[in-house]
């Protein structure tokens, strides 16, 4: 089956940005309706789930957990945390055995305070704070909490200075801002080598393409892009069974559940559900009322 409305996931090659991949998909399917969930630094490579069509109006409810694997160099700071700023200090790293390390990082797994790397994104007074950086603005960028659901040391090269770990995290973390972080603990330096995204927003690397693959691909481009409704399956489910259901549901109005039976019954009030016809067909997503038990509708698709 062919989809004109999804979820197609990129393996993002080093040097380019979120952007150009947004831009490249547009041309290529020749759609205006594009959209990424979540920006890569251009020297990070992997997992970018790009959002076509319709599915664009679901990027907030996807899952929101990441997970990268990065290699950390000790020894060396950068006006970027990364290997690709420019060098303002080098110094010894202290010779640690795998366990003495990996107690170091128990500093960084759990709910943590993490200020992001003067070269971000991040809003300060209105404007990003690598324009305020380019500009050689002096600025203070505050604390924020992150979450960091697993962080593994995979290997330790003592004499090298490298580290490499498996991290999945919430959105908003900077890797980056952990390796500075970790260098400066170790009464050291630490930057960034190299990272590589392996999961994000439910996907994982395996079902995503290259772009020069895309292009070159001899099969229909649109058949690998994945149903939006796929992308869900995290969420809860209620079914409409008939005309009258999707005719309130298509016109925005609330419908009453006292009768209604779902695949799963037990609602959290606050959480989105995703919303079926009997074919399985998306039709969008709606809150419950506590009080009431209706439906309330919040994002509804276009009758096709």
């Amino acid at each position: 089956m062919i989809f004109n409305n999804g979820f197609l996931i990129i393996n993002k090659e080093k040097g380019c940005t979120s952007h150009d991949c947004v831009k490249k998909i547009r041309k290529l399917f020749d759609i205006k309706k594009v959209g990424h969930t979540g920006t890569l630094d251009p020297q990070v490579t992997g997992t970018l789930p790009i959002a076509i069509g319709s599915a664009t109006k679901f990027i907030q409810y996807l899952p929101q957990g990441k997970t990268y694997i990065g290699q950390i160099q000790l020894g060396i700071s950068t006006t970027t945390d990364d290997i690709q700023g420019e060098i303002i200090n080098k110094k010894d790293w202290p010779i640690l055995s795998n366990n003495q390390l990996n107690k170091y990082l128990d500093k960084f797994r759990g709910i943590v305070q993490q200020i992001p790397p003067k070269v971000s994104s991040v809003h300060i007074d209105g404007v990003r704070a690598y324009k305020r950086f380019l500009n050689n603005e002096e600025f203070l960028l505050l604390p924020r909490e992150v979450k960091i659901d697993e962080l593994v040391l995979n290997q330790w090269d003592q004499k090298n200075g490298i580290l490499e770990i498996k991290i999945s995290c919430s959105s908003g973390t900077y890797i980056r801002a952990i390796a500075r972080d970790l260098g400066k603990l170790l009464d050291s330096e630490g930057c960034l080598l190299n990272l590589k995204r392996i999961s994000a927003c439910g996907f994982h690397e395996n079902k995503s393409v290259k772009i020069s693959d895309l292009i070159n691909s001899k099969d229909n481009k649109k058949s690998f892009i994945i149903p939006t409704i796929s992308a869900l399956d995290h969420i809860p489910t209620i079914v409409l069974s008939n005309a009258g259901e999707i005719n309130f549901w298509r016109t925005g109005r609330v419908i009453n559940l006292k009768h209604k039976t779902a695949k799963n019954s037990r609602f959290d009030h606050k959480k989105p559900i995703k919303i079926i016809d009997t074919k399985a067909c998306l039709l969008g997503i709606g809150f419950v009322n506590e009080k009431n038990n209706k439906l309330h509708p919040k994002l509804v698709l276009n009758a096709k």
